[in-house]
């Protein structure tokens, strides 16, 4: 560990590039950035809405959620006075719904507060909710270009290959090694445009599994290419396994002459992944459970409360990746002949689409091109 510490401190020191460091950098992105939107405005809402969405997301996926959001939020005031449900609704299908969550309850705190205008400096744009360092450099940077720099996996990836970081960029020893190095190679001309190239490099030629080297304006003075450690950096503490998770769905249908199937749906409003968003009634067991098993549970009979129901299709399990977590999901399709006396939100069938859910049951419904009215009708013939 001593000897590591020895080589990040004098590491800058070896390394003398054929070029200054920051002009190479801005040369090459010059020539290699890509076209992107929010790349063309300093409007601080929209680099704020594309930096939030762009957490955790691809750009290839982003692109289409950033267009839609700024259609139909195209202001601060907009988002702010808009209905939770239809801020969720618009970002369904991106995950990490907290981030949604938040930027709608700071837009609120920016109209109360700021009346609508966004913060002008760091401080006052990290102090908003669900902000955190990276991304109030970057909206500070690229919209007023104040000069802090960003870090972000790009940049951690990027800076410990070619200056040798041998701390776990995972760790906060990592992360303040990397921070310290690009504020002494920050461009203060222009440090927004330097941020995006740090970034970009990372993202398009310094790449986590092949990283284009033989033709990479640095290799010459990259510590990680000329000691063969390319496969090695960054380093990264060993992650914890995933927590199983296995849940039941129960696809609650009640065939209504009138209307056709209406389904039961439930909002998920405890402390928990999905928070606010839309499912069906939810058993979570252990492990894995037969239907046998599963219609002796508690848990069954507080949700069905009667014994006049019939199981008339089982899904396949659906397996569902999250960062923390692996979720086995199956669904059962559960006619009933009275109406549930449970809580549930009643929907037609022809409504689901207006609910915004999970990415899991938005693939459920998808792949069940499930017209419940004809499963009803087939099960009685």
């Amino acid at each position: 560990m001593n000897e590591n510490k020895k080589l990040n401190r004098h590491l800058p020191e070896l390394i003398i590039p054929s070029m200054n460091f920051t002009k190479l950098l801005l040369s090459w992105y010059n020539h290699n950035h890509r076209d992107l939107p929010w790349r063309k405005t300093k409007d601080p809402y929209k680099i704020w809405i594309s930096e939030i969405i762009l957490q955790q997301t691809r750009i290839e996926q982003g692109l289409d959620y950033y267009h839609r959001f700024l259609d139909r939020f195209s202001t601060i005031s907009d988002l702010a006075s808009a209905e939770e449900q239809d801020v969720m609704k618009i970002w369904q299908g991106l995950g990490y719904y907290t981030r949604a969550r938040n930027l709608h309850y700071a837009a609120k705190e920016i109209v109360r507060n700021n009346k609508g205008k966004f913060p002008l400096t760091y401080e006052g744009i990290r102090n908003l909710k669900g902000i955190g360092d990276y991304t109030a450099a970057a909206i500070a940077s690229f919209a007023y270009d104040l000069p802090y720099p960003v870090v972000d996996g790009n940049v951690l990836r990027f800076f410990s290959r070619y200056f040798g970081v041998l701390d776990p960029v995972d760790k906060a020893s990592g992360k303040k090694a990397v921070l310290q190095l690009a504020q002494e190679k920050m461009n203060m001309g222009n440090p927004g445009k330097f941020n995006q190239a740090i970034m970009e490099f990372g993202a398009l030629q310094c790449k986590a599994g092949s990283p284009d080297c033989h033709v990479c304006p640095f290799r010459e003075s990259c510590f990680a290419y000329t000691h063969e450690k390319i496969a090695d950096l960054p380093v990264k503490s060993r992650a914890a396994q995933p927590r199983k998770r296995y849940f039941h769905y129960l696809v609650i249908i009640y065939k209504d002459l009138a209307n056709g199937a209406i389904l039961y749906l439930r909002k998920r409003e405890e402390n928990d992944i999905w928070k606010n968003l839309f499912d069906f009634p939810l058993i979570e067991s252990s492990g894995p459970l037969s239907q046998e098993k599963l219609m002796k549970t508690l848990e069954w009979h507080n949700l069905i409360k009667t014994k006049n129901v019939a199981i008339l299709k089982r899904s396949k399990v659906y397996q569902h990746v999250l960062t923390h977590q692996l979720i086995y999901a199956r669904f059962y399709v559960v006619q009933m002949e009275k109406k549930p006396v449970n809580d549930f939100i009643p929907v037609l069938q022809k409504d689901l689409d207006k609910f915004p859910v999970p990415r899991l049951i938005e693939k459920y419904i998808s792949d069940a091109t499930a017209n419940f009215t004809k499963v009803l009708s087939d099960h009685r013939r």
